[in-house]
Order: C-alpha cells, then sequence, then structure tokens
C-alpha cells in the first residue's frame, strides 16, 4: 500500500492508503500510536470521517447540540441566546461589533471604497473599535492604513466583498505580506463588517477548535495562507452552522461568529459577563 494523502494537525497524523481495492484510513497519535483504521472505497469521504471520528474521540467534542446547550448555559433568559438581556448589554457579543459595523457603513461605504482614496484613517478607526483583531495585529494594520499602500488594500476588500473572490484576496495577501501581517484576521474583518449577512470573520484558533467539536472539515482544511479554499470552507460552515441554530434566529454572521467564539473561547458563566 502507498499513502496518496496525509496531513498533521497537533499531535494526530491523518493517513490514507491505497490498496488493490479501495483505501484505507488511519490516524495515528504521537503519543498512542495508531488509534483508528477505516476502510472505504471513495477516498475524499474516508478523509472527511477521519477527521470526524477524531472530533468524536476529542475530550471536548459534543457537536452542534451540545453547542448550543454550552451557549445558552451562558445566555440563559426569555428570550434566550442571541435576544437574551446578557448577549445585547452594551459589552456583550454583539454591540460592539455592530457599532463598528455602523461606523465602516457610514465613514466608508463600500460603494465608495471600490475606488475611493484617503480612506486609511477612516479604515484604521474601525479596526481599533473592537478587540476581534490582535494588539499586534492591529500595529502592523495601522502601518499599512497610514502608508502607501492604504488605498489598494481598502479597494481590494471592497472587492472581495462584492465577489472577486480569489484575485481579491491574492491582492490583499500581497499587500498585508509587505507588512508581515497577511493574517486572516486583518483581511476578513471588512467585508464581515460591510456584508455581515454573506461574509464572516476569521479567528483561527477559536474556529478550529469549534470545527473539531461539531465535526466539520474546516478543522482540517484551514491553513494559514490567505487562499479561497480556505475561506470557501470557512463559509461553509457558517452556513451549517446558521442551519443548525435555525430555532435561535440569528441575525447575520456576526451572530454566528459570537457563537462560535462563545462555544470555544468562553470558559466559565462569568466570562459573559
Amino acid at each position: 500500500m502507498k499513502t496518496i494523502k496525509e496531513k498533521t494537525i497537533g499531535d494526530l497524523t491523518y493517513r490514507i492508503l491505497e490498496k488493490d481495492s479501495g483505501y484505507l484510513g488511519v490516524i495515528i497519535s504521537d503519543k498512542k500510536g495508531r488509534i483508528g483504521t477505516f476502510a472505504g472505497p471513495d477516498r475524499d469521504v474516508l478523509w472527511n470521517r477521519l477527521f470526524e471520528e477524531a472530533a468524536k474521540a476529542h475530550k471536548d467534542y459534543f457537536g452542534f447540540s451540545g453547542a448550543k446547550a454550552r451557549f445558552l448555559n451562558f445566555f440563559p433568559g426569555e428570550p434566550a441566546g442571541f435576544y437574551s438581556a446578557r448577549y445585547l448589554e452594551p459589552k456583550g457579543e454583539r454591540v460592539y461589533k455592530e457599532k463598528a459595523r455602523d461606523q465602516l457603513l457610514a465613514t466608508v461605504p463600500l460603494a465608495d471604497a471600490t475606488a475611493g482614496t484617503g480612506l486609511g484613517e477612516k479604515v484604521l478607526s474601525v479596526f481599533q473599535r473592537t478587540d476581534v483583531v490582535s494588539p499586534f495585529e492591529k500595529i502592523r494594520t495601522a502601518e499599512m492604513l497610514r502608508g502607501p499602500l492604504a488605498d489598494a488594500f481598502v479597494r481590494a476588500a471592497a472587492r472581495f466583498t462584492l465577489g472577486d473572490g480569489a484575485a481579491a484576496l491574492s491582492d490583499m495577501a500581497e499587500i498585508l505580506q509587505k507588512y508581515d501581517n497577511a493574517k486572516w484576521p486583518v483581511a476578513t474583518y471588512l467585508p464581515f463588517l460591510w456584508q455581515p449577512d454573506r461574509h464572516m470573520f476569521l479567528k483561527p484558533a477559536v474556529t478550529k477548535d469549534f470545527a473539531t467539536r461539531v465535526e466539520h472539515r474546516f478543522a482540517s482544511d484551514y491553513e494559514s495562507t490567505l487562499t479561497i479554499n480556505v475561506y470557501q470552507s470557512l463559509l461553509n460552515l457558517a452556513d451549517q452552522t446558521e442551519h443548525e441554530l435555525a430555532d435561535l434566529k440569528p441575525r447575520d454572521r456576526i451572530d454566528i461568529q459570537s457563537f462560535i467564539w462563545v462555544v470555544g473561547g468562553y470558559h466559565d458563566v462569568e466570562d459573559a459577563a
């Protein structure tokens, strides 16, 4: 048998082997050796199954039903969840992101951003309004938005928001690399705020953790490189999460992103206070 696909995430290695008839999938732990072996005729289906099986064995696995129960534990009441008093507090998960969105729409309308000039400081002000982008990333973002490539970045972000996927993302990545800041939170922040009904913000660590907990392929699809395939997998995760939470009536992906953050980032009820 020969290995035709392999990926290592943390202490687990996932491997697909080709047999005379069909394929063999194995999960190998650095500490325990081979911990799972599965056979199947379709290597893509088998590849996805490896991550599903690993997720189920993960000590923190709980699926969408468990994720929903965890979220409601942090935001109880009547109504609960996205409409609870705690969730909608000024310092809660939604309000400050809404204010950043409103500021962006008022000061840098999407239609103006596609060909606008001199918008760097206004966009920077929106970045500084929230804490979802790390301080280190903000420092380098400020340098970029106060430099000669600010307009090019804002235009590329606007084009990406409007659907110029791979090309616009590549342009953003090229600009951000010049500042050693080609990071997913920076690249996805503006599209997410301009159109939270369509786009999604990506905080990698907590989103990968969430995907593992609910058995979504984003956990294996994720790469730090800014590529359209990773973003499309993120959107698929957002779509599935929206579907699973339909009874909680999320307004948009501000709520979906908040849900993901709460499920993976909160440790006790005091975090929601």
